[in-house]
């Protein structure tokens, strides 16, 4: 039976890497649209290839979930996508980011949900191959539904005309918009924690840790979408770019191999910047719950530090009060003879009477200076 590369067990977790080398891979799907109306559907990935050399226009959506290497293999063959890429396809293990392959878009998503119970971010990941005439969508998680994606996008015509970038703008809007749920759960964990800290409840320093490590998770899955997004939109906000059908390279994330009338490109433009704005306000939220972590931890160590300051003033005190009546009963007790004065009648009375009196006096004097 072959085992799962070490990177994706470490990488994804055993539940994701159980759910890519199953038995059996999920369903694929290939929908084939042509100005943004379905036109049919492809039984074979052969079937879908042949589709993308029909008419102009024609668009084929492939969709994958939890493919095997037979699958991605056969799907890199005919659709002549990149090695590295669909290695990294395979193993699993990507930060977000969007490259272009000989004009193929290779985009990496992660999106994340958030576990209340367990009060930890859970991160999957997407990818999404783009090129003239087709996109391939493969999810190594359950979090992101396609069929609702291919629904809510068949809904919209208008917006499905754009080809393969409206596929590739409708996952990461779906992926963006589940971040919302992610970020309202550590909020109120956070404000949960900050009212535990200033209650001095136990257990504030471990549950803060914890919360700081899964905000760094969710960072690493949305930081780097502002760079995909600005490498995506880029061109489209080109003007007069000369319009070709053979795939042209740029830097990064470039939307030259797909052939969009001006018009369609600031539209596409404008939805990708809605995006954007998501993310940048995602991000925004994410860097407070740092800082507020951060300042929770601090605020958590000073009141540590004070009650233990007050604990120590107490115990100093009592040892204060104690060591007087302890010095003079020393004097008593010391092995030597008698001398003058010990025999007294009122020696005894007296020395308890110092002892109890030196004692009220310390006590009242550490009392208002707020020792006891």
């Amino acid at each position: 039976m072959n085992q799962p590369p070490p990177e994706r067990v470490m990488a994804l977790g055993h539940r994701r890497a159980a759910l890519a080398d199953r038995a059996a891979p999920g369903p694929v799907r290939a929908v084939t649209y042509r100005d943004g109306h379905r036109t049919g559907e492809a039984a074979t990935l052969a079937e879908a290839r042949r589709a993308v050399g029909g008419e102009t226009g024609t668009v084929v959506w492939i969709s994958m979930t939890a493919p095997d290497r037979d699958q991605l293999t056969e799907l890199a063959r005919l659709f002549d996508l990149p090695a590295l890429a669909l290695e990294d396809a395979i193993v699993a293990h990507q930060r977000p980011k969007a490259e272009v392959y000989h004009g193929v878009l290779f985009l990496v998503l992660r999106p994340a949900r958030y576990d209340e119970a367990g009060e930890t971010v859970e991160v999957d990941e997407v990818h999404v191959f783009a090129g003239h005439g087709f996109v391939v969508t493969i999810g190594h998680t359950d979090q992101v539904d396609f069929e609702e994606v291919r629904d809510l996008l068949e809904s919209e015509p208008r917006a499905l005309s754009h080809g393969a970038l409206a596929v590739v703008h409708a996952v990461l809007d779906r992926v963006v918009d589940a971040y919302a749920p992610v970020v309202a759960g550590l909020q109120d964990d956070i404000d949960e924690v900050e009212s535990q800290v200033f209650d001095g409840r136990a257990g504030a320093s471990r549950r803060t840790y914890r919360l700081a490590r899964e905000v760094i998770a969710l960072a690493r899955a949305v930081d780097p979408l502002g760079a995909v997004l600005e490498g995506l939109m880029e061109p489209l906000a080109r003007r007069g770019e000369p319009a070709s059908d053979e795939p042209r390279r740029y830097g990064i994330a470039s939307a030259a191999p797909f052939r969009i009338p001006q018009d369609r490109r600031v539209e596409l433009h404008h939805r990708l910047r809605d995006v954007a704005d998501h993310v940048a306000a995602v991000r925004e939220r994410v860097d407070g719950f740092r800082q507020l972590l951060h300042n929770i931890m601090s605020v958590n160590s000073a009141l540590i530090d004070q009650a233990q300051n007050e604990a120590m003033k107490k115990i100093s005190s009592w040892g204060g009060i104690l060591v007087v009546p302890t010095l003079i009963a020393s004097v008593y007790g010391m092995n030597i003879p008698p001398q003058p004065g010990f025999s007294w009648v009122f020696s005894w009375p007296l020395s308890l009477a110092a002892m109890a009196l030196s004692s009220l006096t310390l006590y009242v004097v550490f009392r208002r200076n707020g020792w006891l």
